[in-house]
């Protein structure tokens, strides 16, 4: 999906959700500081704003890149391999790299997004224009 400037879109051109974000009840506290969306290896994964790369290296076991949107957010992808080297402007929707191997899920993405030191829900950012729905897998 190609964004508006300003606009924020999924990482991802089709996806389902398999772990939605857990706000961790203290800084410190467990929870899922943002969304995995299913990803099989390979996939291409879009810059979810317009913004700047600003991590595109590996982190202990898994490929990252970081994005920080015009408005002062980060978006961190992982595992995904950089197409992209830091210092790349990009637009909402443009390839940023491909799903790789390693970090805490097999065959999806993970999408974090911060505001400062503060973890948000990804997924009340989108840009959209009609109702979306992103089911978990599982059983239904």
């Amino acid at each position: 999906p190609e964004g508006r400037p300003g606009s924020v879109v999924l990482p991802l051109s089709r996806t389902t959700l398999v772990r939605g974000f857990e706000e961790p009840t203290a800084r410190w506290g467990p929870g899922h500081r943002g969304v995995d969306l299913a990803a099989p290896v390979g996939t291409a994964v879009l810059s979810p704003a317009d913004g700047v790369v600003v991590v595109a290296t590996r982190v202990v076991d898994r490929d990252v890149v970081t994005v920080r949107h015009d408005d002062g957010l980060r978006s961190s992808l992982e595992p995904v391999l950089p197409d992209l080297a830091v210092g790349a402007v990009v637009a909402a929707g443009a390839v940023v790299g491909h799903v790789s191997t390693g970090g805490h899920c097999v065959g999806c993405l993970h999408w974090g997004v911060r505001e400062g030191d503060v973890y948000v829900d990804p997924l009340v950012l989108l840009d959209v224009e009609r109702e979306v729905r992103l089911l978990p897998m599982g059983d239904r």
